[in-house]
């Protein structure tokens, strides 16, 4: 007996290797967790795109991605609690929360339901707006007799919050409120990532348990702020969620550039006040959202002057530095001298398993032995014209035609705009390909002849 329990020993110890080397993807967002619990055959995160023509749908789950199928005629969608026909999640924001009931069936997530959250339902008693916030604001908060609070994780607070505002981190509510103004009959004013979330809500309730009586709810918070205003970052929160991250942005010195050049933050770009109405045509396309942190010696009236301008002309991601230079070399961190860099490219983080068009172009023109190009549009599209030597397979066939792809070679996917083809990319490396995609509008002719521009 003994033989064959050694055996059955380490039968099961390799089974349990084997099984903790694959890694078991979330399907709930930690956001999410903060009113939710994982339930079987849904999965909770954020819209990412939907594809008609393949009938998929991408959700973003943490730094998880998932692939679900859907039959347009029999797929229910709820908007805010509305029912909505298949198409209307066209024009779903990218972003939304979602939660997406499923079957699955030969590894395939088919949905049966897709819902989008709606806004939060609060007592208009209970809410306070915009034009009140911002007033608040250019008083202060001694001056005006308030407390902002901002109840999203740190993570988000870093990114750029509304000026004035402290951190309380709704997960973390009950463990920190000392943060919370020790008379309890000043006006308290929570906000987090919107009119979906319920972190601020959820935190005016717990103020209101602990004796709050004067608290309120900014509950368009952030998004809308940020299309209407400028933030704010401190010296920390620059240096460790963005510069060590290394994490795309923009991080602009309106301070003279003679005096510049004597002490700067590394990786800066001068544009000095006087000059930015005559640069602003210079900015990344408003577009791309590009991150934008301003700062001056104090981060004072010069700071915030160039921050609106630069907002004004249609850049949504702006944040002034608060006390500027001075506030970064108080905090201990480096400064750099000499000539800081005047240019003002931006180029975003490529998605995961991006690659650049002009990579792509190469590869088209010639395709290396180890590379295939995977054309994964439809039937109809490809008739029209592909690439010389491609592979086409639809993207909605991909799940039944593995066994047509080498997994001794890099496979990069493309497809009419790059999201059928970014939506390939997961399924395949889910299974283990050495794959990437490209993302642009692509068009190719009878010929062969390739068109990609970027989207």
């Amino acid at each position: 007996m003994r033989p064959t329990f050694v055996t059955a020993a380490i039968a099961a110890l390799i089974a349990a290797t084997a099984s903790a080397q694959v890694p078991v993807k979330p399907t709930i967002a930690q956001v999410c967790t903060t009113c939710h619990q994982a339930a079987p055959g849904e999965l909770r995160g954020v819209f990412e795109n939907v594809a008609f023509k393949s009938k998929s749908i991408q959700l973003k789950i943490d730094g998880a991605t998932e692939i679900v199928v859907f039959d347009e005629i029999a797929l229910q969608v709820v908007d805010g609690g509305n029912a909505k026909p298949a198409a209307a999640m066209r024009d779903i924001a990218k972003g939304k929360e979602t939660r997406i009931v499923y079957t699955e069936r030969d590894g395939v997530k088919r949905a049966t339901l897709v819902s989008f959250k709606g806004p939060i339902a609060i007592a208009p008693r209970e809410l306070i707006g915009y034009d009140e916030v911002a007033r608040l604001v250019a008083l202060g908060s001694d001056k005006g007799d308030y407390t902002l609070i901002d109840s999203r994780p740190l993570p988000r607070f870093q990114e750029g919050t509304i000026p004035t505002a402290i951190n309380l981190p709704y997960p973390s509510f009950d463990k920190l409120v000392d943060r919370l103004p020790k008379d309890k009959s000043r006006l308290t004013i929570f906000f987090c990532q919107g009119v979906t979330c319920m972190m601020s809500p959820n935190s005016m309730r717990k103020a209101q348990a602990l004796g709050y009586t004067n608290v309120r709810v900014y509950r368009e918070g952030m998004p809308e702020w940020s299309q209407r205003n400028v933030g704010v970052v401190d010296a920390a929160a620059l240096k460790q969620a963005w510069i060590e991250k290394q994490i795309p942005h923009l991080l602009i010195d309106v301070r003279p550039a003679v005096v510049a050049r004597e002490a700067f933050i590394p990786g800066a770009v001068s544009m000095p006040i006087s000059q930015i109405r005559s640069v602003l045509a210079s900015l990344p396309d408003a577009q791309l959202k590009a991150p934008i942190f301003v700062y001056d010696g104090d981060g004072a009236t010069a700071a915030k002057l160039a921050a609106t301008l630069i907002h004004d002309v249609g850049q949504v991601n702006v944040n002034v530095l608060a006390g500027g230079l001075d506030g970064w070399k108080a905090a201990g961190y480096a400064v750099a001298s000499g000539m800081p860099s005047t240019s003002l490219a931006y180029a975003p983080k490529p998605r995961p398993g991006q690659i650049a068009i002009d990579e792509f172009v190469k590869l088209a023109a010639a395709t290396p032995a180890g590379v295939v190009i995977l054309d994964v549009r439809n039937a109809d599209e490809t008739r029209a014209g592909m690439i010389k030597g491609a592979l086409a397979i639809p993207d909605e066939e991909i799940a039944t035609r593995y066994a047509e792809l080498p997994k001794d070679k890099r496979i990069v996917a493309h497809c009419s705009t790059g999201v059928r083809a970014e939506m390939t990319y997961h399924k395949l490396k889910d299974k283990g390909y050495d794959v990437a995609f490209v993302k642009g509008d692509l068009t190719v002719d009878k010929a062969g002849n390739l068109k990609i521009v970027v989207n």
